[in-house]
This record gives C-alpha cells, structure tokens and sequence, in this order.
C-alpha cells in the first residue's frame, strides 16, 4: 500500500504537489495561528504566539542589519590599518567591531531560543489536537480498519515534534538567509554590477539544480518514514508477545521478519546517503566558486588603484557570507523534503481520524437508544466493512438481574455483537436498547491492564473512587487474589503487571472491578476462558449475587449454570433463543442422534425422569441416573462429583454428591 501510494505521488505534476503541500500545511497550522472553531486554542493564546512570532521576525531582521553593518566595519579596520595607517582609528573602530560581534552572538542566540519557544508551544497545541482526535467518538479501535493508515501511535509520538520543529526551523531560516543574500547582493552591486549581476544568475540557476536534487531526496524521506514505523512496529510486536515467541521458539522466524524490514530499510538509507552525498558535492562546489570568482573580477582593479583594499575585502566577504546564506537556504529545502513528509503523513492521519468522528456522528445504520434494559430489536449486523452479515434481523430482550449465554461456531459473530452493544460496531440496520455506557461494564477474554498501581488497576476505569486498603483486600479476596500483596509492596506499587501476572489472575482482577464498581449491567467475552471450574464458579456466584444484568458468550459447558437464557448464532447467520434446559434438551437429543443414533423417543419420558427424581429422594442416584436426569456427560458428573459441585436437573431440581463412603450417591438439595 505504501509503495502505491510513493509512487502515485511520484507521477503527480511538481505543481499539484506544491498545492497540495501546502493545502496540509494550512489544514496543521490553522488551528494553531487562526483559532476560528469552538473548542479550539483561545483568542489570547493566539495572539501571544503571534506577538512571539513578531518578535523572532525582527530579531532575525536586527541580526541580518548587524551583520551586514559589521562588514562595512571591517572595511573601514582593514582601510584604516592598511591605507590610513592611523592606530587611534584603528582601535575606535576596532572596539566598534567587538561591540557587533558582541550584539550578532546575542541576536544569534535569542533567534534560537524564540525560534524552539514557539515550535514547543506549537507541538504542545497540536500533539493536544491530534491526541483529542485520536481519543474522541473512539476513533483510536475505528482507526485499525483504516488500511491506508499504518502505524498510528507512531504518528503521534514522533512524527507531531518535527513538523513544528521543522517549520519554524525553515521559516526562520528562509527568512534569514534570504535577507542575508538580498543584503549582500545589494553590498556587491554597491562595489561591482557586473559581479552582483552575475551572482543573481548564478543563483537561479543553483536553485534550479537544487530543486531537481531535493525532489528525489522528499520522495526517499517518504519512504524512509514508512520503512522506520514498519521496522520499529515488528519490534514492538515482538516485545509485547514475546512469551508466545519463547513458547513456540520462533525465533529464526521473528528474526527474518525484522530482517526483511531492516534490509528494506537499509537499502532505503543507502539511497539517500547517495543523493545526500551529490546534493552536498554539490552545495560545496557551488559555494566554493562564488567565494573565488570576486578576487577574479576585482583583482585587477585592485591592481590599477579603482578600487581600495577595504573595497576588496568586503566585496569577497559579502559573497562568501552570500554563498554560506545560499548553501545553508539550499541544505534547508533538502530538509525540506522530509518535512513534507511528516506534513504529508500528519495531515492525513488528522483527516483520517475527522472522517472517523463524521461517520460516528453522521453515518450510523444500527441506531441506539439509551434506557434502562438491554433488547436487540430487528438487528441486522455486518462487518465493519458491510462485506458481510454477521446476524440476521435479530430481537430479543435480556430482563433485569437475568442472564444471557451467546454461543456457536468460531468466527459466528458472538463477540461482534458485544462490540455493536458498546457502539464500536453500527454498520447494519435495526436499533439496539442498552442503558447508557457508564453503567456497563465490559469484561473481555483478555483482560485490559492499564499502566498504574495496584489500587488503579482495581478501581478503574473510575480511579477517583474513594476506597480503603481494608476494602480492596476484600475485594482480593472474593477473586481468590488474597495472596498478589505478598508479592508487591502494596496498592500503590506500579509494576510490569502483564508481566507478573498470569491470564487467569488478570480475569481475576478483571472481576474484582466489578464487584468494586457495582454495574448494573455487565458484558463478559469469554471473561472465565482461563480459569478453573472452581474459580469459575466462584466469579459467577459473586455476580449472580450483585443482582446485575449480564450477557456473556463462552463455550464451556459448565456456564450454562449461570444464565437462564441462550442465544445460538448459526453459520447462515439465523439464530434462536431457548432457556438453558431447553437449549440443553435439545444438545443432548442432537448429540444423541448424531453420535449413537438414539433417536428422541428413546430418551428419558416424563414418568421415567420422575422416577428418577422420586428415587433420589430414598435412595440417591448413581453417577449414571444423575446423567440421565441432566444433560450432562457421565465423565462430567464424575468431575463435578469430585469437586464438590452441585447441578440442576431436568426435573428442576438442584443435587449435589454426597461423599460420605456410607452414601457416595447424588442427593436432592
């Protein structure tokens, strides 16, 4: 894609991409020099920096004069120790010509301090914008479906700072330098047209080659920026998975993925090293003649007494300050090329992220209604792309304190309509009722570890939450984390905690957030899919007993305790809803089917599963009734059998396994 896209632009007619350089550059500068929407910088903020900018202008401006005064200066210390061979003048003019280096080196250095002040407070402003952007209506998860978007958060941490930088550092300079050649062209033309005539055209067509040599070089820098965030995002990828690649020893494999990058890399800067290498080549040949060429021409006039040794020496001096001024202009527009890179990527990672909020504002096809109960009303959901259907014109309603279980095939679509409940997902039709966000709480399958102490780990996404030390050991210990404070040094401790903690203890923590937020309705993605039965149990009796509103989606058998309602989505994206002993009566004849050809009928009746019901009232039922009784596996009873694990039957009933070697049979609760 990046390569597509270098080289459409390379095909661009140069005046387009003029246009177009700097129609970004006024999208990026505007709301920082020329506040005109709400919740932009204020008025008073704008113009500070524009009193700032005013003051950098005539400083570069004092700093110019003075050194185009200073070489008058020297002509007359030159002329007053050679010609007039007076040494009282000399050392008048002498102490004139230290009081202006004095006040060049003080401009010099103030340029340079106002010069970063603004670009600082210009990079403050703008990583803010873009930052505000990048966090706004979710755009920062919407982001990773914009395929011609790469790499974002290295747009943000390194690609704002030399935009700002960049500019004011070539504005300032161009300014300078551009004043320094129209000062010392005027100086030349006052001694000799003929030489000031022929710096002007030396000049052009300098300019000319330097364009011709910077085009190459933008296009490379375009390249570079894209083969940088590439290598440095394999890299990332490496250290934030790196217990998977130990795991598979996939070494050899990590190390040709950062090969290839870094080779594309490589090759990209051996480029650019070779075109650095003419560009400076040339800038310092062109230099070099401008610097001979004066004593040349206005030797011989030196020669027959037209001119004055004083007159020479400033003459050779203005063009060799000229030729600096217009070497350092020339190696500034070649920084210019990777400007205009940074330029290009910032702005259309802005505009990427402002058409992002539009669609979230203007372009939603699933519409939702806030209120105080979560109901699917004729949903139809899609892919984010609208490339596929997910669901098909799904309606049901979850009541209060009840449970919801999503299940079906891999990849049916169980986790996307979470996400279209919490608004990242709308592209489809229908409406969705659900209360507002900050009432929900969502547990995914890996958990969030945000970067922070314990206490915020605990407390969030609400870390102004007043809580006591004695309260959040509670909390630890409802999710059997009792033991986590013997291995820090306490709840304001920040450590690594991905790291340190394994998957189940990061669900753990997941759910000690909630029953630290107490919400009123919660959204679980496989939020158990790491832990054991027991704790499993455990987190979902603590959430039964908050009393809250609760859709989960899983695959284990064991969840199906927990909730009162299944959701099933199929592979031709129909669905159905059952109760769980419906759902589960209906498993069990379709398994029976398939698997040993047992048809319905010859599974329990109603007069044998009272029979069984009535005989583990005086007798207690075997491992292999209670699995007649239920819809689970013998294998399964046995399991539960041993840990101590009560089941809810057919008959409506709740039997646990009575261990005592007198008994050893499942009895009625």
């Amino acid at each position: 894609m990046t390569t597509q896209v270098i080289q459409a632009q390379s095909q661009k007619n140069p005046f387009s991409d003029f246009l177009q350089f700097w129609g970004d550059i006024k999208a990026i500068a505007g709301s920082y020099w020329y506040p005109t929407k709400p919740g932009e910088r204020a008025f008073s903020d704008a113009i500070r920096s524009w009193a700032t900018l005013i003051l950098l202008i005539l400083l570069i401006i004092g700093l110019v004069g003075t050194t185009a005064y200073n070489s008058f200066v020297n002509r007359y210390l030159v002329d007053s120790l050679i010609q007039d061979r007076d040494y009282s003048k000399f050392i008048n003019i002498l102490i004139t010509n230290i009081v202006v280096l004095v006040c060049v080196t003080l401009l010099a250095g103030f340029t340079k301090f106002i010069r970063k002040q603004i670009a600082l407070d210009w990079y403050k402003c703008l990583n803010n914008q873009i930052l505000d952007k990048y966090l706004s209506n979710r755009a920062y998860y919407k982001i990773n479906f914009q395929a011609d978007i790469d790499n974002p958060d290295q747009r943000l941490s390194q690609e704002i700072e030399p935009v700002t930088t960049n500019a004011l550092n070539f504005s300032a300079t161009f300014l300078e330098k551009a004043l320094e050649m129209v000062t010392f062209l005027i100086i030349v033309w006052s001694i000799s047209q003929n030489i000031a005539l022929i710096l002007l055209a030396y000049t052009v067509l300098g300019n000319l080659i330097a364009v011709y040599l910077n085009q190459e070089l933008t296009k490379i820098n375009q390249e570079e920026l894209s083969f940088k965030a590439d290598y440095n995002y394999a890299l990332t990828h490496v250290r934030n998975h790196a217990e998977s690649i130990a795991f598979f020893q996939g070494e050899d494999q990590e190390s040709n993925i950062l090969e290839r990058r870094f080779i594309k890399l490589l090759k990209n800067i051996e480029r650019k090293i070779g075109w650095e290498r003419s560009l400076e080549i040339f800038s310092r040949g062109y230099q070099s003649v401008i610097q001979i060429f004066p004593f040349l021409v206005l030797a011989p006039l030196y020669i027959r007494d037209e001119i004055d040794f004083g007159q020479l020496g400033q003459a050779a001096l203005a063009c060799n300050l000229f030729a600096i001024a217009l070497g350092e202009l020339i190696t500034q527009f070649g920084i210019a090329g990777q400007f205009s890179s940074y330029v290009q990527r910032l702005s259309e990672f802005s505009d990427a992220l402002e058409n992002i909020t539009k669609q979230a504002e203007d372009a939603s096809t699933i519409k939702t209604i806030e209120e105080n109960h979560l109901a699917f009303e004729h949903v139809t959901l899609q892919t984010p792309n609208s490339e596929q259907v997910i669901v098909e014109d799904l309606s049901l309603s979850v009541q209060p304190g009840e449970g919801l279980l999503i299940v079906g095939p891999s990849g049916r679509g169980k986790s996307s309509l979470l996400r279209a409940i919490a608004g990242l997902w709308n592209a489809g039709t229908g409406r969705i009722v659900r209360p507002t966000l900050k009432d929900v709480l969502f547990l995914p399958q890996r958990p969030y570890i945000i970067l922070g102490t314990l206490r915020e780990q605990l407390l969030y996404p609400k870390t102004n939450r007043q809580m006591t030390d004695a309260e959040l050991k509670d909390v630890l210990r409802q999710v059997n984390l009792q033991n986590l404070l013997s291995r820090i040094d306490g709840f304001d401790t920040e450590v690594p905690w991905e790291n340190i903690l394994s998957l189940g203890e990061q669900q753990r923590l997941a759910f000690a957030r909630l029953l630290v937020t107490h919400p009123r309705f919660t959204i679980l993605d496989e939020a158990t899919s790491a832990l054991d039965l027991k704790n499993e149990a455990s987190l979902y009796q603590q959430l039964q007993a908050t009393k809250t509103t609760f859709i989960s989606v899983g695959h284990r058998e064991s969840l199906f305790d927990y909730h009162q309602w299944v959701l099933e989505l199929t592979q031709d994206s129909s669905w159905q809803v059952l109760t769980v002993q419906d759902y589960r009566n209906q498993k069990i004849t379709q398994n029976s089917t398939d698997n040993t050809g047992i048809t319905k009928d010859s599974l329990p009746n109603q007069n044998q599963l009272e029979r069984l019901s009535q005989k583990a009232i005086s007798e207690g039922l075997s491992h292999k009734e209670m699995a007649e009784l239920t819809f689970y596996s013998i294998k399964t009873i046995r399991s539960k059998a041993s840990k101590g694990e009560s089941i809810n039957a057919r008959d409506g009933f709740t039997y646990r396994y009575d261990k005592d070697t007198h008994v050893l049979k499942w009895i009625r609760v």
